[in-house]
C-alpha cells in the first residue's frame, strides 16, 4: 500500500480523536466557558417530513478561527444521538439567535420528550490544522412536536 494514503488515514484517525476528546467532556465535567459566553436550547423542538429543528441562543466573543453552533437530538433514554445541523455564530459579544435544522433515520424519533446537546465550538488554526476549542455546552430536555 503506497504510504500517502496511509498517513492520510492516520492523520485524520489522530484528528478525529483529538477533536471529540477535546469538545466532549465527560457528563461529571462541565465545560469551563467565560461568563458571558453561553448557548442555550429552547424547550420546544419541531419535526416535519422527516427533519427536525432545534432552537435557542448564543453569545460570544471573538475568536482567532469560525465559531459555530452545533446541537443534537436523542430520545431521553438513548445514548444514540443525531445532528441537527449547524449554524455559523457571530461572535461580538451580543445575544443571537440560533436555529439548526437537520433530517433524521425515518422512525428514530417520535414527539415528545427528547433530550437536546447544543455545543458553542470555535475552530481554532494552530499550526496547518484547526483545534476545536468548546466555547459552551448546554444540555435539555425538550418536547417535540409535529407541525
Amino acid at each position: 500500500m503506497p504510504v500517502r494514503p496511509l498517513l492520510g488515514v492516520a492523520a485524520g484517525a489522530g484528528l478525529l480523536l483529538f477533536g471529540f476528546a477535546a469538545a466532549a467532556p465527560s457528563a461529571a465535567s462541565a465545560v469551563s466557558a467565560a461568563p458571558e459566553e453561553s448557548v442555550t436550547v429552547d424547550s420546544k423542538g419541531r419535526m416535519a417530513d422527516g427533519s427536525v429543528t432545534l432552537s435557542g441562543t448564543y453569545r460570544c466573543h471573538g475568536g482567532s478561527g469560525p465559531v459555530f453552533v452545533s446541537s443534537a437530538v436523542s430520545r431521553p433514554s438513548s445514548t444514540l444521538h443525531y445532528s441537527v445541523g449547524g449554524t455559523k455564530a457571530v461572535c461580538d459579544g451580543k445575544k443571537h439567535r440560533w436555529e439548526n435544522t437537520g433530517t433524521v433515520p425515518a422512525g428514530a424519533l417520535k414527539k415528545g420528550p427528547a433530550r437536546v446537546e447544543a455545543t458553542l465550538m470555535e475552530l481554532r488554526p494552530s499550526g496547518l490544522m484547526l483545534l476545536p476549542v468548546v466555547h459552551a455546552v448546554q444540555h435539555r430536555d425538550i418536547t417535540l412536536a409535529e407541525d
